[in-house]
């Protein structure tokens, strides 16, 4: 039979964790104070917004739609269902509407 100590390894109100989960590390804060650096007279996030730019005018459809979807919003997107009760269903999405 198996030992019954190794079954319940704490006593009852003992934490197998005492001091919790890690802390994760604030990324955010992290990102921000990382884009406000200065270095050559312009701060980071602005070298990155014109290497984006940059990009983009070079025919960078990636670079060209993350910029739009930054400055006007993504694209309204939606779908509707139609059909009969005992007919196919169809899914048309549209997107612009």
């Amino acid at each position: 039979m198996a030992n019954e100590q190794n079954l319940k390894p704490f006593k009852k109100g003992q934490s197998g964790n005492p001091n919790g989960r890690p802390k994760k590390p604030d990324l955010d804060q992290y990102l921000a104070d990382a884009l406000n650096e200065e270095r050559n007279g312009m701060k980071a996030i602005e070298a990155v917004i014109k290497s984006l730019i940059a990009k983009a005018v070079k025919g960078d459809v990636r670079a060209a739609q993350l910029l739009l979807e930054r400055g006007y919003g993504k694209p309204d997107q939606r779908s509707f269902i139609s059909g009969t009760e005992d007919g196919p269903v169809i899914v048309s999405i549209h997107g612009n509407i």
